[in-house]
């Protein structure tokens, strides 16, 4: 297990939903506002990335506008990450 999914379970996220992430988009563990918000990360880490307008909007219209760049800021902080670690080939860490 690494790091990204101990902090995932602290945090209180089920091992049931960590195991749906592949298939949000299907899964009844999540919110509709989570659907959201996995695939505006799905959509910001594609290469190149594009986020519909539509998804935007409706994540805008449900968060505030200092919650928007919060949440923003957390994926291309977590993507940055993942594709520096994958050029230095960093493994995630193993308990």
């Amino acid at each position: 297990m690494d790091l990204t999914d101990r902090l995932a379970r602290e945090a209180g996220i089920s091992k049931e939903e960590l195991a749906d992430l592949a298939d949000y988009p299907r899964s009844d563990r999540f919110t509709d506002l989570e659907k959201d918000v996995l695939a505006y990360a799905d959509a910001m880490t594609q290469t190149p990335a594009q986020v519909p307008d539509d998804l935007f909007g409706r994540l805008a219209e449900r968060l505030s506008p200092n919650q928007m760049v919060e949440l923003t800021a957390a994926i291309a902080l977590e993507n940055f990450s993942a594709r520096f670690n994958r050029a230095f080939g960093v493994e995630p860490e193993e308990e």
